[in-house]
């Protein structure tokens, strides 16, 4: 059976998904699982040490306190004396309990339970807080278990017997030597109470069913936190194994569960301390992460299903539409597919084909609208030519028959040589060059030599008209004298300067600057001046003409306009033969002069070869 784009879809989305899931959920519980297990096991280890290290301190604290007691002359006297002597053993007993005993019950109230000497001889000396004595009581079997115990250098035994049995205390014992000799005469004995091990345990959660028990060399119980604990301990056997094993890791069935014992050995004083904890509640937070992926994992790939049944929809709906509109397109019905808005690859693939129909349908009109625009654009292109004639007719006019000005200026020119009169000869000549450089009416490029030159020819003719020398400070690199132009620009601009800016008459701080730099691929030429500027009114208005892109003005706007082809039409020209997004740039301020930048491509190697009639030298211009 064929199946369907739809269904496939649905297929695979649902293998990764399950697949993807799937392994990332195993993945995360056995990662957080072993996590878990590592963590406990390193906090039960940590517990242990610090109680063990705890407990070890509390034992040192009363070996010290042994080691003060059997230092004492009384105690050593004490076991040397003659037994049958009365008067001696209740002297004896009385400075021991109020000198030794005593000091030892006001600095350790708590922790010691009872404190005793018994001696070889038979005599015994107890703490004042006992009711009973020697004579009550018959210590020889007590003083037999403790001698077998004990070891012979002095050093300390730790037990869990008592003397009286019954009582659950930690018995300190050690050997005592005499006053007149080196031999053993008697056994001191220390019972502490067992509550006070189990004080260190108080604050360490061990969770509901956990619990802490000590375990001596011989792997009998020392401590347990109760005597069914104590019992199921001694019942297991499992003292012995954790004694002998040192620091080890068991898991071992206590009280009817299964438990994870940790323990670990004190080097001082061979104890071994465990920490008996059930795995089903270590095990709890696994079982919870379990429960809790399932259940997240069963809700995502809920979701995720969903996800991907609308996903699927979404791209097979649109292509079973298509496909129903392609049918429709073959037996001739240009029908566009009505569907909502889509950016991605189908949608694109909708919008083809609603394009491709609407252009069959609307052929006719778009055939009509292309002979519109065609008609439109020749139209805009006449008018393009038109105001190119006007601006060449308007150059004519400004010609008035240059040829016969130029030979009449000739003429003149020879008779001021013969008349000796140079400075009609200089004036003749630089109209005789400005004529010439003016002749050619069409927009052709030139260079900026070649501008700049025909600027100083207008600063000589300047010069006789004001009656005195004006510098124009022209700034331009060496490297930049061959940048092209538009022919004529330059020489309106500074007139334009001399008629407005400085209209009141020169001064000595009057300057004209002309500077040329690249910018952004383009050829700036800045005129500057310090004139007398613009108000913001008239600036607004110059930069809304320039913003017109027309050649000449109104007839209205130009009368009373002493010739030139002024700003406007510059800044067209220029327009004319770079295009509309260059031109003039004008600031200015009342007071502060005017800027005009001449903004032109810069192309690399478009440099125009100069006229050898055009020639200017990049020096300051002097009228």
């Amino acid at each position: 059976m064929k199946m369907s784009l739809f269904r496939k879809l649905f297929l695979y989305f649902t293998i990764v998904i399950l697949f993807s899931l799937t392994t990332v959920s195993v993945f995360t519980y056995l990662k957080s699982s072993a996590a878990i297990d590592k963590q406990v096991e390193k906090y039960i280890s940590t517990v242990i040490e610090n109680a063990g290290a705890q407990t070890d301190l509390q034992l040192e604290m009363f070996e010290r306190v042994s080691n003060s007691v059997l230092s004492h002359q009384s105690v050593k006297k004490f076991l040397d004396m003659d037994p049958a002597d009365s008067y001696e053993y209740y002297r004896f007993t009385r400075d021991i309990r109020q000198d030794v005993f005593q000091k030892i019950f006001i600095t350790y109230p708590t922790q010691i339970h009872k404190m005793y000497i018994l001696g070889e001889h038979g005599r015994s000396i107890f703490d004042q807080n006992q009711s009973f004595s020697s004579l009550s009581v018959d210590p020889s079997a007590r003083y037999d278990e403790l001698k077998a115990k004990t070891p012979d250098n002095g050093e300390i035994a730790i037990l869990n017997t008592a003397l009286m049995n019954g009582e659950r205390v930690v018995t300190i014992a050690r050997k005592i030597r005499g006053y007149a000799s080196y031999a053993v005469k008697g056994i001191l004995a220390i019972e502490l109470n067992e509550s006070q091990l189990s004080a260190l345990w108080n604050n360490v959660d061990l969770g509901e069913n956990g619990f802490f028990f000590i375990l001596d060399a011989t792997g009998a119980v020392v401590y347990a936190p109760d005597r069914a604990t104590r019992g199921e301990l001694a019942k297991t056997g499992l003292g012995p194994r954790v004694a002998e094993g040192g620091n080890t890791r068991l898991i071992e069935e206590v009280n009817g569960k299964r438990m994870l014992i940790v323990s670990h050995k004190s080097a001082y004083s061979g104890w071994s301390l465990a920490v008996s904890m059930p795995l089903d509640e270590l095990r709890e937070p696994i079982s919870g992460i379990r429960s809790t992926t399932v259940t997240v994992g069963l809700a995502t790939l809920a979701i995720a299903l969903v996800l991907a049944f609308r996903f699927g929809n979404s791209i097979a709906r649109p292509i079973r539409m298509l496909k129903i509109g392609m049918r429709e397109t073959e037996k001739g019905n240009w029908k566009r597919i009505e569907t909502k808005q889509r950016d991605d690859e189908i949608g694109g693939l909708i919008h083809s084909y609603n394009l491709m129909v609407s252009r069959l349908s609307d052929m006719i009109e778009r055939v009509y609208d292309t002979e519109l625009s065609s008609q439109k654009t020749k139209l805009q292109l006449q008018e393009i030519e038109l105001e190119r004639q006007r601006a060449e007719f308007q150059a004519l006019q400004l010609q008035i028959n240059p040829h016969f000005l130029y030979n009449t200026l000739e003429t003149i020119n020879c008779y001021a040589i013969v008349q000796d009169s140079d400075e009609i000869s200089e004036m003749v000549e630089a109209m005789a060059f400005m004529l010439r450089y003016s002749i050619q009416t069409n927009l052709e490029e030139v260079t900026l030599a070649n501008e700049l030159n025909h600027v100083r020819h207008y600063m000589m003719i300047q010069k006789h008209r004001i009656g005195h020398d004006f510098e124009i400070d022209v700034v331009t690199p060496p490297s930049l004298l061959l940048s092209r132009m538009v022919r004529l620009t330059l020489q309106p601009i500074v007139e334009n300067i001399f008629q407005h800016a400085f209209a009141e008459g020169f001064e000595p701080k009057h300057y004209i600057r002309i500077d040329t730099r690249i910018e952004d691929g383009e050829t700036l030429v800045l005129v500057e001046d310090n004139g007398v500027g613009m108000t913001g009114e008239t600036l607004a208005k110059l930069r809304q003409r320039l913003d017109r892109n027309r050649l000449v003005e109104d007839r209205t706007a130009s009368r009373g306009r002493r010739g030139g082809i002024g700003l406007v039409n510059v800044h067209r020209r220029i327009q004319m033969v770079y295009g509309d997004e260059f031109g003039l740039h004008i600031e200015s301020a009342i007071g502060e002069g005017t800027r005009i930048v001449l903004r032109m491509p810069r192309e690399a190697g478009s440099a125009v070869k100069p006229e050898p009639a055009a020639v200017a030298e990049p020096q300051s211009a002097t009228a």
